[in-house]
């Protein structure tokens, strides 16, 4: 899919590989929604594009269903259409399975699987009804992996890849396209949008072995105009 006039919703945009993906996106001509929970954030990201992005900034909570299709409306009262659908939203957490809080489990699963699902839900019956569209669910490598203190992080993104799979089955004789992109360590994956213990929590890795959220975007909109059901950043030695 060329993304050049194609309307596409971001979700997390206010920073790091959503921000990113904004302007990469933007750049190859599409149109950008930029969702996420923070109104000035988005702002500023969407001061960032050119005029002919016609950024949409829609504030929302993916983990309040009636949120999600509230932007989904917005976004298809505005364009007229919606072409690309990227489930960004997400945050990490650090612990180890014994000392795993169920209250903080409990809120990146509503985060992590629920906001996807209900961005899914709110918006293929928009791509049904224009004849195709595509949806990008960002996993993360530690999905295919099991790695001491992930294992809450990487459960919910073992959730969101197992939706992803049944809803590409499902709407694949529909033109819709459904797939999953698998950011590596980034600077932000574990970063600023990680908590240890409910706490956010800054860990960097070692920078020799993180993509900088430019990178991500760029093999996302790879990803996005192609024709893959599954991408990864490569990995790094």
């Amino acid at each position: 899919m060329d993304v050049a006039g194609k309307v596409v919703i971001i979700t997390g945009a206010s920073m790091g590989i959503g921000a990113a993906a904004a302007r990469v996106f933007a750049e190859a001509g599409a149109k950008i929604v930029l969702a996420a929970r923070s109104a000035s954030k988005l702002e500023e990201v969407a001061k960032s594009l050119p005029a002919h992005a016609e950024p949409l900034v829609v504030p929302t909570d993916m983990t309040d269903s009636a949120q999600v299709r509230a932007l989904v409306d917005a976004a298809h009262e505005r364009f007229g259409q919606i072409d690309l659908l990227i489930n960004n939203a997400g945050q990490a957490l650090v612990s180890a399975v014994a000392e795993i809080s169920p209250e903080r489990y409990r809120q990146i699963i509503e985060l992590n699987v629920m906001g996807p699902l209900h961005a899914m839900q709110a918006v293929i019956p928009k791509m049904q009804a224009q004849g195709g569209g595509v949806i990008m669910n960002i996993s993360s490598g530690v999905s295919k992996m099991a790695i001491p203190m992930i294992g809450a992080y990487a459960s919910t993104k073992y959730a969101l890849n197992g939706l992803t799979l049944t809803a590409r089955n499902e709407l694949a004789g529909q033109n819709i396209r459904v797939l999953l992109f698998h950011p590596g360590q980034t600077a932000t994956e574990f970063g600023h949008n990680a908590m240890i213990d409910g706490k956010p929590s800054f860990q960097a890795p070692e920078v020799d072995q993180i993509d900088s959220a430019e990178d991500v975007a760029r093999k996302m909109l790879e990803a996005a105009t192609s024709e893959a059901a599954e991408m990864a950043m490569p990995a790094r030695h």
